[in-house]
């Protein structure tokens, strides 16, 4: 699914990315993990094409992203901060990101209904709460039907029943064959839903495995402690 060979990017003397390597293989759900500064979201960006790194190599489904961005068709994102134009109505924004697609969505509005958003689709996005734009990201995320998902921080500022909602539609989507690449510093969420572990440190990858395989490699039975095992050393 994803081919990553020697990916380097830096920013100014700031070098992020040292020769990352990494290979994803189709379906599951894959955490990528790393202290502030690793690289976890310049890597995100990179594989989408919003950062351009220095030499490497990113190919998905062996298409490199180089040769064109119409690869991006296929893949669903959900950014950490999400910047809604505030005098834009939901419903507008919604229809905006419809027009912007070449495709139709087909599970907008049962999304819609899941996270109770009907009462705000006339509101402007500028007077919603912090948890709720986050369930209208969740929304623009999911609700096309793409192969490749990617989320950063997806847990942020959600309710518990919006939360329980999110961890069902991953499990769904996970079902349906889908790769789910997803961002967290909620050790518990990982820990219940990922497949496998992708943990970067100072740029490269440090782990990539089972979270089983990672308190084996850390001598730790305690997930939160195995993480923190790497961050001590």
């Amino acid at each position: 699914m994803i081919k990553i060979n020697n990916l380097h990017k830096s920013f100014g003397k700031n070098q992020i990315l040292k020769g990352l390597d990494l290979q994803i293989s189709k379906g599951g759900i894959i955490a990528i993990l790393g202290p502030n500064g690793s690289g976890k979201t310049t890597l995100i960006k990179a594989i989408l094409g919003m950062v351009l790194p220095e030499s490497g190599t990113i190919l998905i489904d062996e298409h490199n992203i180089k040769k064109g961005s119409s690869y991006r068709e296929q893949i669903d994102y959900l950014p950490q901060l999400a910047n809604f134009p505030n005098n834009l109505k939901l419903k507008e924004l919604l229809r905006m990101i419809k027009d912007l697609r070449s495709r139709e969505s087909s599970k907008d509005q049962e999304l819609i209904n899941l996270f109770e958003l009907t009462p705000y689709l006339n509101k402007k996005l500028g007077h919603l709460s912090g948890g709720t734009r986050q369930k209208v990201n969740l929304v623009l995320a999911l609700m096309y039907d793409s192969p490749l998902i990617i989320l950063d921080e997806p847990t942020s500022g959600l309710d518990p029943v919006s939360l329980l909602h999110l961890k069902e539609l991953l499990l769904q989507e996970k079902q349906a064959g889908k790769t789910i690449l997803l961002s967290s510093h909620i050790t518990s969420f990982v820990e219940e839903m990922a497949d496998e572990l992708v943990f970067l440190l100072e740029g490269k990858i440090y782990f990539q495995g089972s979270i089983e395989q990672l308190k084996q490699q850390s001598k730790q039975s305690n997930f939160e402690r195995a993480i923190a095992s790497i961050l001590e050393q």
